[in-house]
This record gives C-alpha cells, structure tokens and sequence, in this order.
C-alpha cells in the first residue's frame, strides 16, 4: 500500500495502526430473474475486488458485509458497517443500481465513501454481447445518479472508474485506501506537546481544541518533570546498552563528548518509557532553561533520542512545533520518511534552495549512515550536547507543512522537488539542497506565501496525489507550491 521505510539496524519500528476498509457491493435486484447469468458473474467480480483489496497490505482489514440487491439489504449493510467502524468504506458499482441502496450506507456510518465502478475487462464483445452480458459493464451508469444523491444528502464522496484488472485503477484505490489509514491514525492519534513555546515564535502557537475540533485525535500536555523522572530510574548499564545502539546506528564523530553521547543515550532511554507510558504517537518539545539547570541539561539531550524515536515510526520535532510533529507523522504513515525542517540558506548558483534543521531527524531517510556531531552550542537554543547531520537521501522529494489560516482553519500545504548533490554544511544540522526546477528566490517566495509554518516535514518521493487524497478524507484546504 505505502512504500516501506528501511528502519536503521538495531531499530525496531512501531506497530503500524490497522486501516479497517468496509466493502460492500451492488446491483438492481429486478436483473436477476430476467439475466440468471448475471448475479454469479457480478458476485465473482465483487470476490476479485475483496481480494484486491486485502492484498494492499497486512495493515489492511477488509470488512466485507457481500452483496445487496435492493434498499432494505442496503440499510442492513448500512448497519454492520457502522459497527464496524470503518476508516473507508468501498462501494462497489457493479452493474446499475439505485442510490437509495448506499446513501444510507454513507450517512450512518460517518466514514468516507470510495464509489468503485471496475467492469470485468477493459472492453466488451460487441459481437456477441447480449443484454444480460452488457449490464455487467455497465457500473458507470449509476456512477452520475450517486454523484447528484450524495451531493444533496450532504455526503462527501470520491469515485474511481476502470476494470478489474486495470494497474491504474487500483493504484488509484491504494492512494484513498493509504489516505484513509493516515486519516485514521490522525483521528485516533495522541500527541504528545512538552515543554512550552519557543518565545516569539508566533507562527507555532496552537490553539489546542483546533487539532482535535479538525483533526481528531488527543493532545497530551507534559511537563519536562514527565520526562525527569524517567531518566532518573535508568540504569548505568540501560544507559551504555544505548550507546552500543548509537555507535551501530550512526558514525559517531570525534567532537563528540563522551559524557554528551552518555547523557543523550540515557535521556533516550527516559524518552522512550514516556512514549510508551502515554502511548504517544507523535511528540513535540522545547525548553529554554537557564544557567545549566536540570530541565536546560535535559532538553539539550533529547536530540539522540528523538530521532531515534521517530525513525521507528513516533515523529519527534523540536521547538514546540506541534503541527510539525503531526505533519511528519503524515509522511511516516504514507512511507516517507518526514524530517524536520525549515528553510536554511539559497544557492543561486546552483539553483537550489538549502533546507534542513538542527535536532531530530528521520535517520530512515538518510542518503548515508547519519552522523552525530558534538556541539559546544545549540544555536539560538541553551546546552550543548550531540547532535544529527546528514542529507536526505537524493532523488525526488516532498515538503509537507501544516500551516493555520487566519479563521484558525489548518491548511495542508505540499511542494515536491530533486534533493540533488552539492556543498553542505557540517555543522550539527541536517541540510539537503533541493531543486525545485526554478529560481530558488522566485520558489521561496511562494513557498512563504502559502500559509505553511517556518516547520515542515521533508519526505522521499513525490507525495503530492497521496497528500491531496489526505487533504481530502481528513476536509483540510490543499495547497500545491509550485513555479508554473
């Protein structure tokens, strides 16, 4: 269903929720005495279609409630797939049917409709066809009358034509079916928020009723307390066992402190017990601190761990970026990657604008073995420590930000590009220099323009259809940057 991320050896990555797709399929029950050859025929195309389906993934659970032939069989459908609480349902067009048969499937169960209409080949036997054999290819003759219905009982729908074979078809079905799963996981999400506001950065802030009034999900508020004293129960020999992992996930620079990689390895291990103690799905922090207090020492720590973490599938950003870490967490769950990241300087030479950040990163995406390079300061940040260097791995990629309108509506904004090779800066930070196929100045600009955050999430591959699929189940404004 998604492309799978290599997870760093030593790492073990997080058990992916279930997407639970609920498929029901359907045709005017007056054929079947008129056309006995129809309804088995139909019924082995709605077989091949469950079949498909579960192939998309282990990930995917496949509620399939058969066949209906009229209204009344289409509200006891209706009734088991609300139950079932299904993050999709699929409603399968098989031949014509009327829209009293799957509007009441999509009102009660609240869950986003994927209208389907695959005919068995690509192209009928016009020679030899009669009536009974052209109505099983005839599932787009619904497809207008469920359009109208759906639009007047006020429920959204999505529709994918083809045959049952069709490569493209089905790809499209995965894109809605992944879109759906990413939807689920951001409805049933927990995200944890540590820490308090990097000061004056206005454009983080969030409202924290706005995530789940448009997103669903949960927000958990934590004190860095939350987190000290979970570091303070690990043991010595917990703390080098993180090390040894350290030293096998990353080449491990020589201005690294001992005592840095010591306390990032043990502050990793607390952060890991925080995770699971409160199920989080996604965290973000900051802390300011003061003259190497506690809190200052143990927020100039995290950075080891939290990358760690959100290679495994539990998105970590700094800065109290919250839309950030829910950002990244939407490109992990699509097969991404998603780093954290922010605009850092433009190469008009070269045409390509340089972006990355300090702190946590997605090492799944590294175009090397990551590296962590001891920093005796965090810019713009108290404490010093270990922190992450590397480049996305090169090819194409997507920036995905969740920006805030002025009416505190969220808009998901998306704009692919090249990481290609060139000069980097070796400073502690991730950097990637990408190529958005125009003047960088020019790219920038609207970038800017686009409502995102100075935060978004860096991820392979071009993502965009698979974004705007998200943007559309979850009812969240889609905005593409792009030059032309």
């Amino acid at each position: 269903m998604t492309s799978v991320l290599e997870t760093p050896t030593g790492l073990v990555r997080t058990t992916p929720r279930c997407t639970t797709v609920g498929l029901v399929a359907g045709g005017l029950g007056a054929y079947w005495p008129q056309f006995p050859d129809l309804l088995p025929q139909l019924r082995r195309s709605a077989e091949r279609v469950s079949e498909r389906l579960r192939g998309l993934g282990d990930e995917v659970d496949v509620v399939d409630v058969g066949f209906i032939s009229d209204a009344q069989e289409g509200a006891v459908a209706a009734e088991k797939l609300r139950v079932a609480g299904c993050d999709l349902i699929v409603g399968f067009l098989t031949t014509y049917m009327t829209a009293s048969m799957l509007v009441p499937v999509a009102q009660r169960s609240g869950a986003p409709v994927l209208l389907i209409n695959l005919q068995p080949t690509a192209r009928m036997d016009h020679a030899t066809f009669d009536t009974g054999a052209w109505l099983a290819y005839c599932g787009a003759c619904p497809l207008p009358e469920m359009a109208n219905a759906f639009d007047r009982a006020g429920v959204d729908f999505r529709s994918v034509s083809g045959h049952l074979e069709d490569e493209r078809a089905w790809a499209r079905i995965a894109r809605w079916v992944t879109a759906a799963g990413v939807r689920g996981v951001l409805r049933h999400g927990r995200h944890g928020l540590m820490g308090h506001l990097y000061p004056g950065m206005l454009d983080v802030a969030t409202d924290l009723t706005s995530v789940s009034a448009q997103l669903g999900g949960h927000v958990e508020v934590l004190e860095l307390d939350d987190l000290r004293v979970r570091v303070e129960e690990v043991t010595d020999g917990q703390a080098q066992d993180r090390v040894a992992l350290a030293r096998e996930v990353f080449d491990v620079d020589a201005s690294v402190e001992p005592a840095d990689l010591e306390w990032g390895a043990r502050v990793s291990v607390g952060l890991d017990r925080l995770v699971e103690d409160f199920a989080l799905d996604s965290l973000a922090y900051y802390h300011r601190g003061l003259n190497g207090e506690q809190h200052e020492t143990l927020g100039a720590g995290l950075i080891l761990g939290a990358s760690l973490l959100t290679a495994r599938g539990v998105p970590t950003a700094g800065e109290y970026e919250l839309r950030n870490s829910i950002a990244m967490l939407v490109m992990d769950r699509l097969g991404a990657g998603g780093s954290f990241t922010e605009l850092q300087a433009l190469d008009f030479v070269d045409g390509v604008v340089e972006m990355g950040h300090d702190g946590p990163a997605h090492l799944a995406i590294s175009a090397r073995r990551p590296l962590l390079r001891g920093l005796g300061v965090y810019h713009g940040k108290r404490g010093r420590g270990v922190s992450v260097e590397f480049d996305v791995r090169h090819g194409p990629v997507t920036l995905c930000g969740l920006g805030q309108r002025r009416d505190g509506r969220y808009v998901l904004v998306a704009a692919e590009g090249e990481v290609v090779a060139g000069p980097l800066l070796q400073i502690g930070n991730t950097t990637s220099r990408v190529d958005f196929g125009g003047d960088p100045g020019e790219w920038t600009d609207v970038w800017s323009a686009s409502g995102v955050d100075h935060h978004w999430a860096l991820g392979t591959g071009h993502r965009v259809p698979d974004l705007a699929a998200v943007a559309d189940l979850v009812g969240l404004e889609f905005v593409e940057v792009r030059l032309w």
